[in-house]
């Protein structure tokens, strides 16, 4: 009996610590999927850096509580599947968002991003968010601008001076 009760608080230390260490963490209600529709959300999630595991909501309560986020109890009712991603705010909330649009049965309930319990719609914001490699690219893009512009000017110029000179 001992064993099964040590077993199970090391669940639920692993699962605080998750909590912790992730950028962000989205919890689902996957109720209504097959398992091929399960199997792809978990192939995608893979590809994008992220854990999806589903633990008893028990052992999940007892693990929110030990990393201080008690604000999740309420949405742990019924089946529910935790994506962790270490790595990436976006790609968690993403990833989900973007099946739940294909599949009506996956439904966000909520999630933690940067240690802060997030609502359905900061949820929702930070899946239309560009992930790391195109908010940098449009960063540079920004920086450019300036420089190509007036790089353009210059070229407009030199060739009013020619045409004006021939």
């Amino acid at each position: 009996m001992s064993k099964i009760i040590e077993q199970k608080k090391q669940v639920v230390t692993e699962i605080a610590d998750k909590f912790r260490e992730s950028q962000s963490t989205i919890l689902v209600d996957y109720r209504g999927l097959n398992v091929s529709e399960v199997t792809a959300l978990r192939t995608q999630l893979r590809e994008a850096g992220v854990e999806f595991r589903v633990y008893k909501n028990t052992m999940t309560r007892r693990a929110v509580e030990q990393a201080e986020l008690t604000d999740l109890n309420d949405i742990l009712v019924g089946p529910t599947a935790i994506a962790f991603s270490k790595d990436d705010i976006v790609a968690p909330a993403k990833v989900l968002n973007n099946f739940a649009k294909d599949h009506e049965a996956l439904e966000i309930k909520g999630g933690v991003v940067e240690g802060s319990v997030a609502t359905l719609d900061q949820i929702k914001e930070l899946a239309n968010l560009p992930n790391y490699e195109g908010m940098v690219s449009m960063l540079l893009s920004v920086l450019q601008a300036p420089i190509r512009n007036f790089a353009y000017a210059t070229k407009a110029v030199a060739e009013q001076k020619e045409e004006q000179g021939a």
